[in-house]
């Protein structure tokens, strides 16, 4: 009989790269459902701006990297940001709604993903990720912020951590899908790991669907597989917050071929037209919800202040 994987996701809000792979991730959790055990691990890519600034990042060079980025069909707005951020208080925001309620640290995560490359928000600015992490989780945006430097936050951010640097002598290190930092081998971003019956399976940093397809195979070829829907509308009832254009493409795609931007964005556009979606533009591109749940989204845009462009030599990283 098949039985549940257990599936673990190490990430950080930040990684421009982890954001892309969103579709891909996507679709696996389509096919599979909860057959697929999935768990977060925050990485903590950095605890102070300064370390990026030390590398010689600059807003500019992070704007330029972000619109490249555009070729993997995620929103991207490469605006420069108004200054350089560090990711480590939105990872603890992020664990701040996993402890208030387990499973909507997923929404947290969503969310500022979402609005790190789609808007001005800068990522450790305490009370604008805290209401962004409220308003995609129903939390209290107050509950938030005083939770971030709570003990139970720091011990529950710290095991994160050390778990995300513990990938040496794994399948990723021998694909150079790791990084080092202070010695430690870690996790890029995002990475995931498949484990059953005492066996455990990584697909390293940025990879096809198919990578994860095959591992989940082999792990237990007994699954049921679900195949890819005939009409968005099946998808946007099934993740209700809503849906980008790169991920309706990835997740209207058969089997080997190949995701179809345009025929994806012409299939919702009907749903528009017939009152039963709403598209709310985002970046270059656009996220698709049914109508009754583009609120939850507006307030989470609305989350984040304007912001101006700093000209200073420093900035976000790339």
């Amino acid at each position: 009989m098949p039985g549940h994987i257990e599936t673990t996701l190490y990430t950080d809000p930040a990684c421009p790269w982890a954001y892309s792979e969103i579709p891909a991730l996507r679709v696996i959790d389509w096919r599979y459902g909860s057959q697929l055990d999935w768990r977060l691990v925050m990485i903590g890519l950095t605890e102070s701006a300064q370390q990026y600034v030390d590398r010689g990042y600059t807003t500019l060079n992070s704007a330029r990297s972000h619109a490249g980025f555009r070729r993997y069909g995620m929103p991207f707005s490469p605006r420069p940001k108004a200054r350089v951020s560090a990711t480590a208080r939105a990872c603890r925001a992020i664990e701040a709604a996993r402890l208030i309620e387990p499973g909507s640290e997923w929404a947290a995560l969503r969310a500022l993903q979402l609005l790190q490359f789609t808007t001005p928000l800068v990522l450790d600015d305490d009370e604008a990720v805290a209401r962004a992490v409220a308003a995609a989780t129903g939390h209290d945006a107050d509950a938030i912020l005083s939770a971030l430097d709570a003990a139970e936050t720091t011990e529950a951010y710290e095991r994160d951590r050390a778990e995300a640097r513990s990938a040496a002598g794994s399948a990723a290190e021998l694909q150079a899908k790791t990084a080092t930092t202070d010695g430690a081998v870690r996790f890029t971003a995002s990475s995931v790991t498949f484990a059953r019956n005492g066996v455990r399976l990584v697909a390293g940093g940025f990879q096809p669907v198919e990578a994860y397809d095959v591992l989940i195979a082999n792990l237990d070829p007994a699954l049921e597989r679900r195949e890819a829907p005939d009409d968005p509308a099946e998808l946007l009832a099934e993740y209700p917050d809503g849906l980008t254009t790169q991920e309706v493409a990835a997740l209207l795609a058969r089997s080997n071929d190949a995701p179809d931007r345009v025929a994806a964005e012409t299939a919702l556009l009907e749903l528009v037209f017939d009152g039963r979606a709403e598209r709310i533009a985002l970046g270059d591109s656009a996220l698709w919800l049914a109508p009754d749940r583009a609120g939850r989204f507006h307030r989470i845009l609305g989350a984040v202040e304007p912001a101006g462009v700093n000209r200073d030599p420093i900035g976000v990283p790339a």
